[in-house]
Protein backbone atom coordinates (compact mmCIF):
# COMPACT_ATOMS: atom_id res chain seq x y z
CA UNK A 1 0.00 0.00 0.00
CA UNK A 2 1.32 3.45 -1.11
CA UNK A 3 0.34 5.00 2.14
CA UNK A 4 2.25 2.15 4.19
CA UNK A 5 5.18 3.45 1.92
CA UNK A 6 4.90 6.89 3.06
CA UNK A 7 4.90 5.60 6.40
CA UNK A 8 7.73 3.52 6.68
CA UNK A 9 9.25 7.19 5.26
CA UNK A 10 8.04 9.23 8.04
CA UNK A 11 9.37 6.71 10.62
CA UNK A 12 12.18 5.98 8.95
CA UNK A 13 13.06 9.90 9.42
CA UNK A 14 11.97 9.92 12.70
CA UNK A 15 14.33 7.25 14.08
CA UNK A 16 17.30 9.00 12.18
CA UNK A 17 16.50 12.32 13.86
CA UNK A 18 16.32 10.54 17.03
CA UNK A 19 19.43 8.76 17.17
CA UNK A 20 20.83 11.89 15.67
CA UNK A 21 20.04 13.72 18.71
CA UNK A 22 20.90 11.43 21.24
CA UNK A 23 24.28 11.70 19.99
CA UNK A 24 24.29 15.35 19.36
CA UNK A 25 22.75 16.01 23.47
CA UNK A 26 26.11 14.67 25.29
CA UNK A 27 28.84 16.70 22.96
CA UNK A 28 29.55 20.29 24.09
CA UNK A 29 30.62 22.04 21.05
CA UNK A 30 26.92 21.47 19.27
CA UNK A 31 24.76 24.72 19.98
CA UNK A 32 22.33 24.63 21.87
CA UNK A 33 19.69 25.15 19.28
CA UNK A 34 20.49 21.55 18.09
CA UNK A 35 19.88 19.94 21.28
CA UNK A 36 16.70 19.73 23.74
CA UNK A 37 15.18 23.07 25.40
CA UNK A 38 16.20 23.77 28.96
CA UNK A 39 12.71 23.43 30.46
CA UNK A 40 10.27 26.04 28.87
CA UNK A 41 11.02 26.55 25.35
CA UNK A 42 10.94 24.70 21.79
CA UNK A 43 13.76 23.80 19.53
CA UNK A 44 13.35 21.34 16.50
CA UNK A 45 14.81 18.18 18.65
CA UNK A 46 11.98 18.80 20.94
CA UNK A 47 9.37 17.44 17.90
CA UNK A 48 11.78 14.14 16.82
CA UNK A 49 10.12 11.57 19.99
CA UNK A 50 6.73 12.99 19.73
CA UNK A 51 7.18 12.15 15.37
CA UNK A 52 7.63 8.98 16.45
CA UNK A 53 4.80 8.42 18.46
CA UNK A 54 2.75 9.73 15.84
CA UNK A 55 4.33 6.61 13.65
CA UNK A 56 3.48 4.47 16.39
CA UNK A 57 -0.02 5.87 15.99
CA UNK A 58 -0.02 5.97 12.49
CA UNK A 59 -0.03 1.60 12.20
CA UNK A 60 -1.65 1.20 16.19
CA UNK A 61 -4.97 1.02 14.92
CA UNK A 62 -4.65 -0.90 11.24
CA UNK A 63 -2.37 -3.49 13.12
CA UNK A 64 -5.05 -4.27 15.92
CA UNK A 65 -7.72 -4.39 13.79
CA UNK A 66 -5.87 -6.85 11.52
CA UNK A 67 -4.96 -8.90 14.48
CA UNK A 68 -8.27 -8.68 16.01
CA UNK A 69 -9.92 -10.17 12.60
CA UNK A 70 -7.20 -12.64 11.90
CA UNK A 71 -6.28 -14.20 15.62
CA UNK A 72 -9.36 -13.09 17.79
CA UNK A 73 -9.73 -10.87 21.22
CA UNK A 74 -7.78 -12.95 23.57
CA UNK A 75 -3.91 -13.49 21.16
CA UNK A 76 -4.49 -9.85 20.16
CA UNK A 77 -4.44 -8.36 23.37
CA UNK A 78 -1.82 -11.16 24.58
CA UNK A 79 0.12 -10.00 21.64
CA UNK A 80 0.16 -6.07 22.13
CA UNK A 81 0.78 -6.43 26.22
CA UNK A 82 3.78 -8.43 25.54
CA UNK A 83 5.12 -5.64 23.01
CA UNK A 84 4.55 -2.99 25.37
CA UNK A 85 5.67 -4.50 28.48
CA UNK A 86 8.99 -5.76 26.44
CA UNK A 87 9.59 -1.90 25.44
CA UNK A 88 9.49 -0.83 28.93
CA UNK A 89 11.80 -3.73 30.04
CA UNK A 90 14.34 -3.05 27.66
CA UNK A 91 14.43 0.89 28.59
CA UNK A 92 15.02 -0.36 32.08
CA UNK A 93 17.93 -2.73 30.85
CA UNK A 94 19.60 0.19 28.90
CA UNK A 95 18.95 3.01 31.41
CA UNK A 96 20.46 0.56 34.32
CA UNK A 97 23.44 -0.15 32.01
CA UNK A 98 24.28 3.01 31.46
CA UNK A 99 24.18 3.91 34.84
CA UNK A 100 26.44 1.50 36.03
CA UNK A 101 29.31 1.92 33.55
CA UNK A 102 28.82 5.90 34.92
CA UNK A 103 27.68 7.24 31.17
CA UNK A 104 24.54 8.63 32.94
CA UNK A 105 24.50 9.85 36.35
CA UNK A 106 22.02 7.56 38.70
CA UNK A 107 17.85 8.97 38.73
CA UNK A 108 14.81 8.23 38.11
CA UNK A 109 15.03 4.70 36.01
CA UNK A 110 13.34 6.10 32.84
CA UNK A 111 13.65 6.64 29.38
CA UNK A 112 12.16 6.88 25.82
CA UNK A 113 11.22 2.88 25.25
CA UNK A 114 10.04 2.98 29.14
CA UNK A 115 8.10 6.65 28.04
CA UNK A 116 7.09 4.93 24.52
CA UNK A 117 5.82 1.41 26.25
CA UNK A 118 3.66 3.04 28.73
CA UNK A 119 2.20 5.00 26.43
CA UNK A 120 1.03 1.62 23.97
CA UNK A 121 -0.24 -0.16 26.94
CA UNK A 122 -2.58 2.89 27.80
CA UNK A 123 -3.66 3.26 23.98
CA UNK A 124 -4.20 -0.27 24.65
CA UNK A 125 -7.12 0.56 27.39
CA UNK A 126 -8.90 2.63 24.55
CA UNK A 127 -8.27 1.36 21.03
CA UNK A 128 -11.09 -0.49 20.43
CA UNK A 129 -13.28 2.63 21.27
CA UNK A 130 -14.38 5.03 17.64
CA UNK A 131 -12.07 7.58 16.78
CA UNK A 132 -14.33 10.24 18.24
CA UNK A 133 -14.08 8.73 22.14
CA UNK A 134 -10.68 8.42 22.07
CA UNK A 135 -10.47 11.91 21.07
CA UNK A 136 -12.77 12.94 23.87
CA UNK A 137 -10.33 10.15 26.06
CA UNK A 138 -7.10 11.61 24.80
CA UNK A 139 -7.95 15.67 25.74
CA UNK A 140 -9.32 14.35 29.24
CA UNK A 141 -6.37 12.47 30.04
CA UNK A 142 -4.25 15.64 28.54
CA UNK A 143 -5.69 17.99 30.86
CA UNK A 144 -6.19 15.79 33.69
CA UNK A 145 -2.05 15.72 33.76
CA UNK A 146 -1.24 19.30 32.54
CA UNK A 147 -3.32 19.61 36.08
CA UNK A 148 -1.85 17.13 38.46
CA UNK A 149 1.44 18.43 37.07
CA UNK A 150 0.71 21.80 37.64
CA UNK A 151 -0.13 20.95 41.56
CA UNK A 152 1.54 17.80 42.17
CA UNK A 153 4.00 16.68 39.78
CA UNK A 154 6.59 19.56 38.25
CA UNK A 155 9.40 18.69 40.53
CA UNK A 156 9.24 14.68 39.94
CA UNK A 157 8.85 15.14 36.57
CA UNK A 158 11.29 17.99 35.89
CA UNK A 159 14.40 16.10 37.34
CA UNK A 160 13.26 12.89 35.78
CA UNK A 161 14.23 11.57 31.85
CA UNK A 162 11.53 11.70 29.78
CA UNK A 163 9.23 13.16 32.54
CA UNK A 164 9.20 9.88 34.56
CA UNK A 165 6.68 7.35 35.26
CA UNK A 166 4.31 10.83 36.12
CA UNK A 167 4.98 11.81 32.43
CA UNK A 168 3.81 8.33 31.01
CA UNK A 169 0.02 9.90 31.32
CA UNK A 170 0.33 12.57 28.76
CA UNK A 171 2.41 10.71 26.07
CA UNK A 172 -0.44 7.79 26.34
CA UNK A 173 -2.32 10.79 25.33
CA UNK A 174 -0.58 11.87 22.89
CA UNK A 175 -0.84 8.46 21.54
CA UNK A 176 -4.20 8.11 21.71
CA UNK A 177 -4.78 11.48 19.77
CA UNK A 178 -2.58 10.34 16.93
CA UNK A 179 -4.57 7.11 16.74
CA UNK A 180 -6.86 8.91 15.60
CA UNK A 181 -5.77 11.39 13.49
CA UNK A 182 -4.59 8.23 11.68
CA UNK A 183 -8.24 7.11 11.31
CA UNK A 184 -9.35 10.45 9.56
CA UNK A 185 -5.91 9.72 7.02
CA UNK A 186 -6.40 5.81 6.40
CA UNK A 187 -10.78 6.32 6.05
CA UNK A 188 -10.90 7.27 2.56
CA UNK A 189 -14.58 8.96 2.70
CA UNK A 190 -12.48 11.65 3.86
CA UNK A 191 -9.97 13.89 1.78
CA UNK A 192 -6.48 14.01 2.57
CA UNK A 193 -6.70 17.79 2.88
CA UNK A 194 -8.60 17.44 6.19
CA UNK A 195 -6.11 15.73 7.65
CA UNK A 196 -3.90 18.26 6.95
CA UNK A 197 -5.91 21.03 8.34
CA UNK A 198 -6.73 19.23 11.40
CA UNK A 199 -2.86 19.55 11.80
CA UNK A 200 -2.87 22.73 11.25
CA UNK A 201 -5.77 23.35 13.70
CA UNK A 202 -3.71 21.07 16.26
CA UNK A 203 -0.63 23.11 15.72
CA UNK A 204 -2.85 26.85 16.19
CA UNK A 205 -3.97 25.34 19.70
CA UNK A 206 -0.57 24.38 20.88
CA UNK A 207 0.71 28.11 20.15
CA UNK A 208 -2.73 29.42 21.84
CA UNK A 209 -2.52 27.61 24.60
CA UNK A 210 1.51 28.03 24.93
CA UNK A 211 0.56 31.64 26.06
CA UNK A 212 -1.41 29.56 29.20
CA UNK A 213 0.45 26.74 29.73
CA UNK A 214 4.14 26.71 29.14
CA UNK A 215 5.65 25.05 26.23
CA UNK A 216 8.22 22.58 27.43
CA UNK A 217 9.31 18.98 26.86
CA UNK A 218 10.81 18.65 29.97
CA UNK A 219 6.91 18.89 31.79
CA UNK A 220 5.10 16.93 28.12
CA UNK A 221 2.83 19.92 28.83
CA UNK A 222 -0.54 20.19 27.25
CA UNK A 223 0.69 22.72 24.88
CA UNK A 224 3.85 20.39 23.72
CA UNK A 225 1.72 17.94 22.90
CA UNK A 226 -1.22 19.38 20.99
CA UNK A 227 1.81 21.54 19.06
CA UNK A 228 4.07 18.46 18.13
CA UNK A 229 0.70 16.60 17.10
CA UNK A 230 0.38 19.14 14.66
CA UNK A 231 3.83 19.42 13.54
CA UNK A 232 4.31 15.49 13.41
CA UNK A 233 0.87 15.64 11.25
CA UNK A 234 2.47 18.30 8.75
CA UNK A 235 5.19 16.62 8.57
CA UNK A 236 3.99 13.03 7.20
CA UNK A 237 1.86 14.58 5.17
CA UNK A 238 4.70 16.09 3.33
CA UNK A 239 6.13 12.59 3.42
CA UNK A 240 2.49 11.60 2.07
CA UNK A 241 2.59 14.78 -0.78
CA UNK A 242 6.25 13.91 -2.09
CA UNK A 243 4.97 9.83 -2.21
CA UNK A 244 1.52 10.41 -3.81
CA UNK A 245 2.02 13.26 -5.90
CA UNK A 246 6.37 13.00 -6.53
CA UNK A 247 6.63 9.38 -6.67
CA UNK A 248 9.75 10.08 -4.11
CA UNK A 249 11.06 6.72 -2.51
CA UNK A 250 14.07 7.51 -0.55
CA UNK A 251 15.17 3.68 0.24
CA UNK A 252 17.62 4.60 3.43
CA UNK A 253 14.67 6.16 5.40
CA UNK A 254 12.19 3.19 4.22
CA UNK A 255 15.33 0.77 5.82
CA UNK A 256 15.97 2.75 8.56
CA UNK A 257 11.15 2.74 9.12
CA UNK A 258 11.06 -1.06 8.41
CA UNK A 259 13.31 -2.11 11.15
CA UNK A 260 13.75 1.03 13.79
CA UNK A 261 14.27 -0.62 16.91
CA UNK A 262 17.03 -2.66 16.20
CA UNK A 263 18.38 0.58 14.51
CA UNK A 264 17.79 1.74 17.85
CA UNK A 265 19.04 -0.59 20.37
CA UNK A 266 22.10 -0.72 17.93
CA UNK A 267 22.78 3.33 18.38
CA UNK A 268 22.99 2.50 21.69
CA UNK A 269 26.10 0.15 21.23
CA UNK A 270 27.82 2.57 19.26
CA UNK A 271 27.43 5.24 21.47
CA UNK A 272 28.70 2.66 24.36
CA UNK A 273 31.76 2.65 22.27
CA UNK A 274 31.95 6.33 21.64
CA UNK A 275 31.50 7.20 25.51
CA UNK A 276 33.49 4.87 27.68
CA UNK A 277 37.35 4.16 26.51
CA UNK A 278 39.03 7.46 26.20
CA UNK A 279 36.99 9.60 28.37
CA UNK A 280 35.62 13.30 27.91
CA UNK A 281 37.51 14.63 24.92
CA UNK A 282 36.75 11.67 22.81
CA UNK A 283 33.15 11.77 22.79
CA UNK A 284 31.75 14.48 25.12
CA UNK A 285 34.54 17.32 24.47
CA UNK A 286 35.65 16.23 20.98
CA UNK A 287 36.05 18.95 18.79
CA UNK A 288 33.86 19.61 15.63
CA UNK A 289 35.56 17.19 13.32
CA UNK A 290 36.04 14.30 15.51
CA UNK A 291 32.06 14.71 15.83
CA UNK A 292 31.40 14.04 12.98
CA UNK A 293 33.22 11.73 12.21
CA UNK A 294 31.50 10.11 14.73
CA UNK A 295 28.52 10.98 13.81
CA UNK A 296 29.29 10.27 9.77
CA UNK A 297 30.28 6.33 11.38
CA UNK A 298 26.95 5.46 13.11
CA UNK A 299 24.88 6.47 10.08
CA UNK A 300 26.96 4.70 8.06
CA UNK A 301 26.97 1.27 10.14
CA UNK A 302 23.29 1.72 10.88
CA UNK A 303 22.29 2.62 7.36
CA UNK A 304 24.42 -0.85 5.82
CA UNK A 305 22.63 -2.50 8.52
CA UNK A 306 19.18 -1.65 7.73
CA UNK A 307 19.70 -2.00 4.01
CA UNK A 308 21.40 -5.72 4.73
CA UNK A 309 17.68 -6.65 6.50
CA UNK A 310 16.24 -4.89 3.68
CA UNK A 311 17.33 -6.74 1.05
CA UNK A 312 16.52 -9.85 2.59
CA UNK A 313 13.20 -8.86 4.06
CA UNK A 314 14.24 -9.11 7.47
CA UNK A 315 12.21 -7.23 9.65
CA UNK A 316 12.54 -7.42 13.74
CA UNK A 317 9.39 -5.86 15.43
CA UNK A 318 8.06 -7.19 18.79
Amino acid sequence: MKQLEAIDQFRGFAIFLMILANYMNNVSIIPAWLKHSDDVGYTGIDLVAPMFVFAMGLTYGLSFRHRLSRDGAWNTYQHFLTRYLALVGMGYLITLVWELSGIQPPSVNWGLLQALGAAGLIALLFIRLSSLWRWGVGLVMLATYQLLLDRFWLEDVLIAPHNGPWGAMSWGAMLILSTAMADLYHDHRHSRRAFSLLSVGLLVIGLFLSLLVPLSKDRASASYVLLSLGLSGLVFYGFHLLHQYRHLILPILTDWGRNPLLLYLLHYVILGIYAIPLGSYWYTQAPLWLSLVQLSVMIIILSWVGKFLSQRKLYFAL
